[in-house]
């Protein structure tokens, strides 16, 4: 407990640290807002003097404060992201900005004994900011001295030492994060050694430890994830590796790294796709915004899709019906649908106008013709509703008996272009059409796909009765789940997309201002309304990472290769915690969204952040799931075995697990997850309420890619049983801690005498 406490207050001071500055620059802003209003109101005094120059002046004067003005206004939250700690630099030179220009330490910046002073801090933001004596209390992540913070790695740090993440909310610190780019140096800071929080303190232990081996291990880690980081982005690149790897972090410094070394090149915009929310939010942790006016988009895959969607989908389906509905096989379902959904029970089966004195009809038989022919191609429906129009236009005129009135070709076009203005324009034609061949929503036939009879038409031949029931009662409930939003996207490819109304610009004071109207017709898009403008309108990204990517489904990677058609990728993931059933399925899948392009592939063979004594538990299961593969290579030890628990006759689960949470709490300085199957991750929430925010509960498909200090996984059997790659998922389940494991055995886990189930005996 008193360990625990002390970690908390390290992290706890160096938040204090780090909201100190912070509240230093807001009150600096304000300062800077200040003087520009000031700005702005003696302008406006002289324009009483009348004469033609102090308008001119007063006019200037206007236009650049309100301009400065509007700037801070915009950048003035969550705008401070990052900081960098320096060695000395080889000159005393400074930049423009403020900070020192050299780029590789001095000679003597480390010491012969590995020790070293800490020379320089910088805060990296939105905008640049400097105090009353122009000492840079932020850094504008676009200038030279910001470079570091993207491209300082283990192998070439340069002058840094650490890298810290910051972040805020408003003017709120809530966390950092650091990453050491020399663990094996000892660094002081005002005097004291410099502090590390979460993965970096971990890699400092490592380089810091007596022995050569450690030292060599600490090098290699360094050296596989920096070539992965650097490696060219020219094609594919492949990332694979085990638990403990750091596949994630070295995907999102890989970012980083392209971003600011080919910024032309990929102002298109990188995507990072992780497969939950919580991932998202854990890598949104790790990867600071940048800055990078929309230029980096973090995407759930419930999420990805959220125009179609309507929103973002954070809900599971169960594993039976998520295994149909991320099948290729609902490809063809979708097509039938797209198309079938036309033929709703309120469309007209009669169509009836008149024209040249004469009442003309096209009867149900006749208008499923037409729309048999209309359909006969593969564009999009919606997009074939001109199409459909025109063909029901020449089947009106053929009944009309003017076909053939006119031998003149001038004279006959004449007639059939005055039939069509006078039938087009009729309101009982237009209602029939809009009636006929409706625009039609992904949402709406995903929706018409919950009638069982239907879908069952759509179905025929593709999914059997069972599979058909299953998917129209879960299309039927509220809400969408994950699964669904692949669907609802390959359904707005199949209709295309309708024309979006224009958005009105907001009002803006500063466009009142007198004199701005010559001088600034248009207000300057900000950094801030660019960022969230390009967000809301790209749909393809210049590169692609996909996090976990063994977990996608074939439906998912139609969704996301969508979004990359002309891009290049870095795929991340393990096929040893893969939750998806059939992995020849997806690759297929996968290899039909990537194309022809080269590939390159990584292995990370060396797992830094589980235990050994955890790891050996682990590679049990993983036997079981996959014979003959090898986990990576656990490199630290920590002498505390797992701990095993049964649910006694007299103690129900929730007490149980409620009393282990506590315990884990009590022993280890940060947080606590507690891994259940999917269908108890409510009730799990109920058992831990009132422990605190450093205990979560969730799901075993939600643990993928997160890490606790201490995790407790509640009846392997469960997991294990919930889908036939359940064993991949209970291997994730036991891999997700840095410090200590407890396995809660339930009934269903015959566990023995020492409360170590079935799965997990020897």
């Amino acid at each position: 407990m008193a360990a625990q406490e002390a970690v908390d207050t390290v992290r706890d001071r160096e938040i204090g640290v780090e909201q100190e500055h912070l509240d230093q620059v807001y009150r600096r802003l304000e300062e800077k807002i200040h003087e520009a209003e000031f700005l702005m109101n003696d302008a406006a005094q002289k324009g009483h003097v009348g004469t033609p120059g102090a308008l001119a002046e007063r006019d200037a004067q206007v236009f650049r404060a309100g301009v400065h003005l509007n700037r801070l206004n915009n950048e003035f939250e969550d705008f401070l992201f990052g900081r960098i700690d320096l060695l000395d630099g080889k000159d005393g030179v400074k930049g423009p900005d403020g900070a020192y220009t050299s780029v590789e330490p001095a000679d003597d910046a480390i010491r012969p004994d590995g020790t070293a002073d800490i020379g320089e801090t910088l805060h990296i933001g939105r905008i640049g900011v400097l105090d009353a004596d122009y000492s840079p209390l932020v850094i504008d992540w676009r200038a030279p001295a910001a470079a570091p913070f993207y491209r300082s790695t283990p192998v070439e740090p340069g002058r840094v030492v650490r890298r810290r993440v910051i972040r805020s909310k408003g003017r709120r610190v809530l966390g950092v994060e650091d990453d050491l780019m020399r663990p094996e140096l000892r660094a002081s800071l005002g005097g004291a050694e410099l502090p590390v929080i979460g993965d970096g303190a971990l890699m400092a232990a490592l380089g810091q430890a007596r022995g050569h081996s450690m030292r060599d291990i600490v090098s290699s880690i360094q050296a596989e994830q920096d070539l992965v980081i650097r490696a060219p982005a020219a094609s594919v690149t492949y990332v694979e590796g085990g638990p403990g790897t750091g596949k994630t972090a070295v995907a999102l410094h890989r970012a980083a790294y392209l971003l600011y070394q080919d910024r032309r090149r990929y102002s298109g915009g990188i995507l990072i796709v992780s497969p939950t929310p919580l991932l998202v939010s854990y890598t949104e942790g790790v990867l600071p915004s940048l800055g990078e006016e929309g230029q980096v988009a973090i995407r759930a895959l419930g999420d990805l899709a959220e125009d179609a969607a309507g929103g973002v989908a954070d809900t599971y389906d169960e594993p039976a019906v998520s295994r149909i509905k991320g099948s290729s096989r609902m490809l063809a379902v979708l097509r039938k649908a797209a198309r079938g959904a036309l033929d709703h029970p309120d469309a007209p089966k009669l169509l009836r106008v008149v024209a040249f004195g004469r009442r003309l009809e096209l009867e149900a038989d006749e208008l499923r013709r037409i729309r048999h022919n209309v359909l006969g191609g593969t564009a999009p429906v919606n997009l074939l509703r001109p199409r459909a129009r025109r063909l029901l236009l020449d089947a009106l005129y053929a009944k009309s008996g003017a076909v053939g009135r006119h031998s003149d070709p001038e004279l006959a076009a004449e007639l059939r272009s005055s039939f069509d203005e006078d039938v087009s324009t009729e309101d009982s034609f237009l209602g029939f059409l809009d009636a006929w061949w409706p625009e039609l929503a992904p949402r709406g036939v995903l929706d018409a796909m919950g009638d069982e009879k239907r879908l069952g038409r759509w179905a025929r031949r593709v999914l059997n009765p069972g599979e058909v029931r299953r998917i129209a009662r879960s299309l039927r409930r509220p809400g969408l789940s994950v699964h669904d939003v692949a669907l609802l996207d390959e359904l707005h490819t199949l209709l295309g997309a309708p024309a979006r109304p224009k958005r009105k610009r907001e009002y803006d004071p500063l466009d009142q201002l007198t004199g701005l109207e010559e001088l600034m017709p248009v207000r300057e898009e900000t950094q801030r309304e660019r960022a969230e403008r390009l967000a809301a309108e790209r749909t393809e990204y210049a590169h692609v990472i996909v996090d976990e990517a063994q977990d996608l489904t074939p439906m998912q990677w139609r969704m996301v290769g969508r979004r990359g058609r002309h891009a290049t990728w870095t795929i991340v993931g393990d096929p040893a915690q893969s939750s998806w059933s059939d992995p020849d399925e997806a690759a297929a899948a996968r290899d039909e969204a990537l194309g022809s392009r080269p590939r390159r592939r990584f292995e990370l063979t060396v797992n830094y952040r589980n235990p050994a004594e955890i790891a050996e538990l682990a590679a049990k299961v993983l036997a079981l799931a996959m014979p003959g593969k090898e986990s990576p290579r656990a490199v630290r030890s920590t002498g505390v075995e797992p701990r095993f628990v049964a649910v006694g006759k007299d103690g129900g689960l929730a007490g149980t697990v409620r009393s282990e949470a506590e315990r884990l709490l009590a022993s280890v300085e940060g947080t606590v997850g507690v891994v259940v199957a999917m269908d108890r991750r409510a009730e799990a929430a109920r058992w831990l309420d009132g422990l605190g925010d450093r205990v979560v509960a969730l799901g075993s498909l939600e643990a993928k890619g997160l890490e606790y200090d201490a995790t407790l996984v509640v009846s392997p059997a469960e997991i294990a049983d919930e889908s036939p790659a359940g064993l991949r998922v209970l291997y994730v389940a036991l891999t997700r801690s840095t410090q200590a494991l407890t396995v809660l055995s339930g009934a269903r886990d015959l566990p023995d005498e020492a409360g170590v189930p079935d799965l997990l005996r020897d």
